[in-house]
This record gives structure tokens, C-alpha cells and sequence, in this order.
């Protein structure tokens, strides 16, 4: 599960960047139920913050990087992220935005692994993250597709030392790898990584990449919501034993997303 207590290695932020502000806030706050706190003057938003029950929930920017698609973003915590981006180049990764202080809130960078998978890092400083995690409108989850499931938890465990534990799909689906902070025990789980072919990261031009998982109360009233409001359905709703029904969806932009109704004890 994922705490806000935010260990190293943990996800600690994600934020999304599209073309038009206005109308992404309109429909995460349709499917997941947020409120949108914009930033900028008037009515030009530049971007802001989602947030839950008043609680910051993610973040919401405008796509200014020429070529990138639109898409989530997820960070790491980290203590250092001079360190980490050291890491990250001995690994085979690459840097993509070096480490940035972002005022008295923290510092950032953000990173490419050696495979094409995208991904960010926060160093904390006044503010550690989001404030909301493991509910109704709120991330519990982190996934990575990717070519080469073995390259990915090389490189990523030798970043941040990510503990895994292999389960094998129903169906001869495949290999599916549970990711855990050091240290920590398997309770703490807060993602996973699968190897997928080339052909099923169409949206990414065959990039691997990672995706957020949110929870929600009802996962077809979800899905309802996210075709009403112009996005698409990739794959679902299903329901995995044990896990809870689920659903892969695309926003109005194609940036992917899951949602996922957990089996509540």
C-alpha cells in the first residue's frame, strides 16, 4: 500500500500535463471527484493543483515540452537527488531535467531509464508530497510496461533498491513484478512492472512507460464517467480475484490512467 510517510524509493507526487488546463480539470474532477485550485491569472491557467476532500491529491500543468505527449508523470522520493541522478547515469539512464529547487518546497528532477520509461524524483523540502494516498480519489497504485521486465528492475533497484516479488498471471498472461521500497515488507507494496511487446505501447510509440492507478468506490460508475467526458476505455472493466475491478482508461488526450474498485476487507 502507499503511505505519505514517503520512504526512499517511494511515490511521493505525480502531476499531468496536457494542452488545455481548464478542460483536464473538468474531467478528473468528473471521474475521480477533485477539486481543481488553478494557478495563473485570470482565466489562463497555467496549472495547479488537484485536491481531495481539501487534501492535495496530484498536480495539473500545461504541455510545454515540444513533442512529449500528454501523459502522468510519477516522482520518487528520494534524500538527495544529486545522488540519485549520479545513480541514474551509472545505470544507463539518462536525465531529462537535472535537479531543479522548486523554492522552499523542494527540489526535482526528472529522468529516463535505459529502455525509454520516463519517470521523476523529489527531493522534500518544506512540502513532501501529495497529501492523500490509499482512498476513494486518491493514487494507490504504480505500474510500469515496459520491453524488458529484468533490464527495468536492474536498473531501478539499483536506484533505489526496490525490493521485488514475481506472481504469475492468470491465463498465461505473464509475469507480473510487486515492487516494494527497501527495507520494508511486502505489505508496503506500492507498484508493479510487467513486460509487455513493443506493440502494446502504441501510445507511447512503443516507449515503455509508467501509469498511476487511483482508487475508487465503483469502478463502472467510474468508467461511465470517463466515457461521458470524452475519454476512452483501453481495457475492461474486469475483475481480478483477490484484487479488486478494474479498468485502463484514456483522458480526452490519451494520457492513460487506472482505476481500480479494491476488494475491501
Amino acid at each position: 500500500m502507499i503511505t505519505t510517510d514517503f520512504v526512499p524509493g517511494s511515490p511521493c507526487w505525480l502531476d499531468l500535463g496536457v494542452p488545455d488546463v481548464r478542460s483536464a480539470a473538468a474531467f478528473y474532477g468528473a471521474v475521480l471527484g477533485w477539486d481543481f485550485e488553478a494557478m495563473g491569472e485570470g482565466d489562463d491557467w497555467q496549472g495547479g493543483m488537484f485536491r481531495k476532500d481539501g487534501k492535495t491529491a496530484a498536480g495539473l500543468g500545461r504541455l510545454t515540452e515540444e513533442g512529449a505527449r500528454p501523459a502522468w508523470m510519477v516522482y520518487y522520493s528520494v534524500a538527495d537527488a544529486e545522488a540519485t541522478t549520479q545513480a541514474v547515469q551509472r545505470a544507463g539512464g539518462t536525465v531529462r531535467v537535472p535537479p531543479t529547487d522548486l523554492d522552499e518546497w523542494g527540489r526535482m528532477a526528472q529522468y529516463t531509464d535505459p529502455l525509454g520509461g520516463q519517470f521523476a524524483v523529489w527531493q522534500a523540502g518544506t512540502s513532501p508530497g501529495i497529501e492523500v494516498v490509499d482512498q476513494p480519489g486518491a493514487l494507490s497504485w504504480t505500474e510500469l510496461y515496459t520491453t524488458d521486465a529484468a533490464a527495468a528492475k536492474e536498473f531501478y533497484g539499483s536506484v533505489f533498491g526496490w525490493q521485488y516479488g514475481d506472481m504469475q498471471l492468470p491465463g498465461g498472461g505473464g509475469t507480473y513484478s510487486l515492487i516494494t521500497p527497501a527495507g520494508l515488507p511486502e505489505e508496503r507494496m506500492q507498484g508493479g512492472l510487467m513486460q509487455v511487446d513493443k506493440e502494446a505501447l502504441a501510445l507511447a510509440n512503443g516507449q515503455p512507460y509508467w501509469h498511476p492507478v487511483f482508487d475508487v468506490t465503483d469502478c463502472d460508475a467510474a468508467v461511465a464517467k470517463v466515457e461521458e467526458s470524452g475519454g476512452s476505455v483501453q481495457m475492461g472493466p474486469d475483475t481480478a480475484e483477490g484484487i479488486g475491478r478494474m479498468a485502463v482508461c484514456l483522458d480526452r488526450w490519451d494520457a492513460d490512467f487506472v482505476v481500480l474498485a479494491p476488494e475491501r476487507k
